[in-house]
């Protein structure tokens, strides 16, 4: 047996603090028998920042320490599953009625995570995206930046093998705690990813690390006979008599006893398909805004001061909620990371944040978004969201000359309420155009902004200082839909369809759409599977 303690301070080896734990809980060396670092973070809120971490403590006499110390509990099996350890909860072999067969409609985290459990269910699967392989799509993108080849609709940084991960900063942090994210973080191991990701409290993989990922994860599926079909774009769902029985793609009807959709979210063609459909959807609250960026030297600084040189790349994390309903946040943050274009479009400007692993280029940025409920979108239905994006995103392009370059203009003069006579060096591929962001965002985006912009400042000064820019819009952080599900995911009008992932208004990054796509695969594997030897 043993117990789980928290928010004690990580030496060098990895080992806890000794003293720490015989201040705290009267135990020294030789009351614990054994110690494992399940999770680790940086502490940077101290004037030296400090490694803190939870350990999986073996001690003597673990009943006397449990009625001590109401902030240590016992290890329990569930702590085996969430930090990274067998868990009892993955799949086993199945037996399916003959023929059963279920169809995975996007190859984002919730599509191939779906995939993967049925497959390693027994299940018949059937895997589509409309994009490419992850080899294709670099070479796309890559392509797009340097301006040698237009904006391919259906292969870029969001539509392919990845999904809009695989240009991001491959965060695997989620709020989530259950015994599926063991799952994950364990096959994102087996796919390639360092073990270190198991105890990081706040892990990225990065870009670079995503990609080298894929192919192996393909690969897997391969070996357990899910069919893989990219360059497959889904047009249509078959319905009969309120029942999924399949998808019409670009390469004909595929039959299926049940369709995981996974669209992502930028796939507005695929959802309003859904909606027209009969897939019971509803608006909901988005977070808008701008990529802000400054060097990264300008971060360190504030959050580590002295200490900046000995520890990695500083982020930040910084919320503003003024209890009267202005909510302004930052998200995706991106320690010596890139600003990147993020639309799957021509004629719109959407921006995003990426990184490699190595997290050393010279900028650091991070969005920051403003709460924005679906009334002020200014349109009607679950789509109207949709609408209220696309003007925006039109707007930018038209300002910034209509070339892909984005909007951008220095904080200062963003607060100042004029308009950048100059503009620094920025990492966004594509060129900057000096606009006023007034022009392309809704004035309460423009009012909130300033308002967390300030606020901001006071805590990692600098941050609305003479280096920072803002590059526009940011208008995909969330998808401005949501599907009804019922308690297994399934549509609460469409039987047999599981509207999953980001795309349908559930998860908002790697881990959490993930485990989105899990649960439709348990909820399918329950319904219509039983244990081979049972």
């Amino acid at each position: 047996m043993a117990v789980l303690v928290s928010n004690v301070p990580v030496l060098a080896s990895d080992a806890p603090d000794f003293e720490v734990l015989r201040d705290r809980l009267g135990l020294g060396h030789d009351h614990v028998l054994g110690w494992r670092l399940v999770k680790k973070s940086l502490d940077a809120r101290q004037k030296v920042p400090v490694w803190r971490g939870v350990y999986r403590l073996e001690v003597h006499d673990e009943d006397a320490l449990l009625a001590r110390h109401r902030g240590v509990r016992r290890w329990t099996e569930r702590d085996d599953a969430r930090y990274g350890e067998a868990t009892g909860i993955d799949p086993v072999p199945r037996r399916w009625e003959a023929g059963h067969h279920v169809v995975v409609v996007g190859a984002g985290p919730a599509g191939l995570f779906a995939a993967l459990f049925l497959a390693e269910s027994s299940a018949r699967v059937t895997l589509l995206d409309r994009g490419g392989p992850v080899k294709d799509r670099v070479k796309a993108v890559n392509g797009f930046w340097r301006r040698k080849v237009g904006l391919d609709s259906e292969n870029n940084l969001l539509f392919g093998e990845g999904g809009a991960g695989t240009f991001s900063d491959g965060k695997i942090y989620t709020r989530r705690r259950d015994g599926d994210i063991g799952y994950v973080l364990r096959r994102f191991v087996d796919f390639g990813a360092k073990r270190d990701i198991l105890k990081e409290g706040w892990a990225h993989l990065g870009t670079d690390q995503v990609r080298a990922m894929l192919p192996r994860f393909r690969s897997r599926l391969a070996e357990l006979g899910v069919d893989v079909r990219y360059h497959c774009g889904v047009t249509d769902l078959v319905v009969e008599a309120g029942e999924v029985r399949g998808v019409v793609t670009s390469d004909g009807t595929i039959f299926g006893d049940e369709v995981i959709f996974a669209p992502g979210h930028s796939a507005r063609d695929s959802v309003r398909m859904l909606v027209e459909r009969g897939a019971a959807a509803v608006s909901r609250p988005v977070a808008i805004g701008a990529r802000i960026e400054h060097p990264q030297t300008v971060i360190d600084e504030a959050r580590y001061g002295r200490a900046r040189e000995t520890l990695p790349p500083a982020s930040y994390r910084l919320a503003h909620d003024d209890g009267a309903g202005l909510k302004v946040r930052t998200f995706c943050m991106c320690p010596g990371g890139i600003v990147v274009h993020a639309s799957n479009q021509d004629g719109r400007v959407v921006v995003n944040g990426m990184s490699f692993a190595a997290q050393r280029a010279f900028w650091a940025n991070s969005a920051v978004v403003v709460e924005v409920e679906p009334e002020a979108f200014g349109h009607d239905g679950p789509l109207a969201g949709y609408a209220w994006q696309d003007e925006i995103e039109c707007r930018a392009f038209e300002l910034a000359g209509s070339s892909h370059a984005a909007p951008a203009q220095r904080v200062v003069d963003f607060l100042a309420g004029r308009r950048s006579e100059d503009l620094p060096k920025t990492s966004y591929p594509l060129g900057i155009t000096s606009v006023d962001l007034h022009d392309v965002l809704p004035e309460a985006v423009c009012n909130g902004l300033k308002r967390g912009l300030q606020e901001f400042e006071r805590k990692v000064p600098g941050f609305a200082g003479d280096q920072a820019v803002l590059i526009a819009p940011e208008t995909r952080t969330t998808s401005p839909i949501r599907f009804l599900r019922d308690d297994g995911g399934q549509s609460t009008t469409i039987r047999g369809l599981y509207p999953t992932g980001e795309g349908a208004g559930f998860g908002g990054g790697i881990v959490s759409c993930a485990l989105d796509g899990i649960r439709a695969a348990r909820d399918i594997v329950q319904r219509y599977a039983v244990e081979r030897d049972s």
